[in-house]
């Protein structure tokens, strides 16, 4: 079982100077958990982004990211019906997880997104590292899914689901 996601976004070659929005049909966000030791992967089919990044200066950019929780999967009907429960995303009272960038540093490639990321209503401050080549914005980073009160319950034991949540993500990045 896992958990979450998370996100985020934002720029374009240093050629450009403005990108704004995302090909969502070419990204992806992604989650790697650890059930008893194992790594197990899943990912969030529905999400939307609105990014707007100038390469001229990356502090005037601004990134938010909205994950629809139900979509969670990770290919198996059983599971998939299991992450949408209250213990793990509860997407009936939570629909939706976001990350809003409140500061975007950096040069070339190589950015940081600092912002808060929301889940089941627990927001949090979470930095972002984002490299940016080709028009395609991907990074990583991890989350405690406890923090955000994902797998509550029995799934809080930390050495049957680890409370280390990997999240990847893809986004290409588009001119509006």
């Amino acid at each position: 079982m896992k958990n979450l996601f998370a996100a985020l976004c934002l720029a374009l070659p240093a050629l450009v100077v403005q990108a704004q929005g995302v090909a969502l049909a070419e990204s992806r966000i992604e989650f790697t958990s650890r059930q008893m030791g194992v790594p197990v992967q899943g990912r969030f089919a529905r999400f939307t982004a609105d990014v707007t990044f100038d390469t001229a200066k990356p502090e005037a950019s601004r990134a938010r990211l909205d994950v629809d929780m139900a979509s969670a999967t990770m290919g198996v009907a059983d599971i998939d019906a299991e992450l949408r429960k209250p213990e793990w995303f509860d997407s009936a009272r939570h629909p939706r997880a976001t990350f809003m960038a409140s500061r975007i540093s950096g040069s070339g490639g190589a950015l940081r997104a600092e912002g808060t990321l929301t889940i089941k209503g627990v927001a949090r401050p979470v930095t972002v590292p984002v490299t940016v080549k080709d028009g395609v914005a991907s990074g990583q980073f991890a989350i405690p899914r406890l923090a955000y009160k994902i797998g509550g319950g029995d799934w809080g034991d930390t050495s049957v689901v680890a409370d280390e949540v990997q999240v990847r993500f893809t986004l290409k990045l588009t001119p509006r």
